[in-house]
């Protein structure tokens, strides 16, 4: 089902049952899997894997090197899962040694214009929003959504099932389960209708937002929120998730919202 106007590399490894639209270009070192859409005027380059009924949309460049001065040429990958929607110019650069790929999940909707950068890891059933931008390094959790016009600085970490407002300037680490909103980004509570669509029953929510209740409301400093924690609160999948992620956290996570606070940096 390939068109007569589309050139794809003899080398290019297609599965049956993929549609390529033409005008798109396909280069040597591809795999794409079976029911994948490839529309026109998309360019898929060295290193790419797409997985099964995937649809990528036009103009969307996927597998282009990374805009990273220290790429030196290393051989690196961008892996797509099953079905992810890929939608109009969107862009995936390559890995680089550090990471040696940059993957998206499966179930994942990257909209129009949105960027991800060289070593980025997005979990699976995850969102970026019209025109987002990740920057180096950046590491999503499975159902994290980040909503339009934001940018994410290199090295930020975004828990699962975290919520990040549109227009956001994201320098932070973002924790699972929670609502990033305002400007400076801050907490703004548990993403308690996403946990809603997903299953989550009301007790495990309120659990969730008792845990966050300590981390931001009860006047501890990070370590003795987390210590007060493991000592306190009831174990659990989602507290072992939020302290762990925390603990780990190599940027620091993001704060309470306080009026006129400035950004430390």
């Amino acid at each position: 089902m390939t068109h007569p106007y589309t050139y794809i590399d003899p080398n290019a490894r297609i599965a049956p049952n993929v549609k390529i639209d033409p005008f798109t270009v396909i280069h040597g070192d591809v795999q794409i899997g079976e029911g994948t859409w490839i529309s026109s005027n998309v360019t898929i380059m060295d290193g790419t894997r797409i997985g099964k009924n995937s649809r990528v949309f036009p103009g969307a460049v996927l597998g282009a090197i990374p805009q990273d001065l220290k790429f030196n040429g290393e051989k690196t990958t961008v892996e797509i899962g099953d079905n992810t929607t890929i939608r109009e110019f969107v862009t995936i650069n390559r890995g680089t040694s550090d990471r040696l790929k940059t993957k998206v999940g499966s179930n994942c909707m990257i909209m129009a214009y949105s960027h991800i950068a060289h070593d980025c890891i997005i979990g699976d059933n995850c969102v970026l929003s019209n025109s987002v931008q990740l920057a180096g390094h950046v590491t999503m959790g499975d159902w994290a959504w980040i909503a339009g016009v934001s940018a994410v600085h290199q090295f930020v970490n975004i828990g699962q099932h975290a919520y990040i407002a549109g227009g956001s300037l994201v320098s932070k680490d973002v924790p699972p389960f929670i609502k990033a909103v305002r400007n400076p980004l801050s907490y703004g509570g548990v993403n308690s209708i996403g946990l809603k669509r997903r299953g989550f029953e009301l007790e495990k929510i309120n659990h969730i937002l008792d845990i966050y209740r300590v981390i931001f409301n009860k006047g501890l400093n990070t370590t003795q929120a987390l210590e007060f924690i493991e000592e306190e609160v009831t174990a659990s999948d989602e507290r072992d998730e939020i302290v762990t992620f925390i603990r780990e956290s190599g940027r620091g996570i993001i704060k309470k919202y306080v009026k006129g606070a400035m950004e430390e940096d």
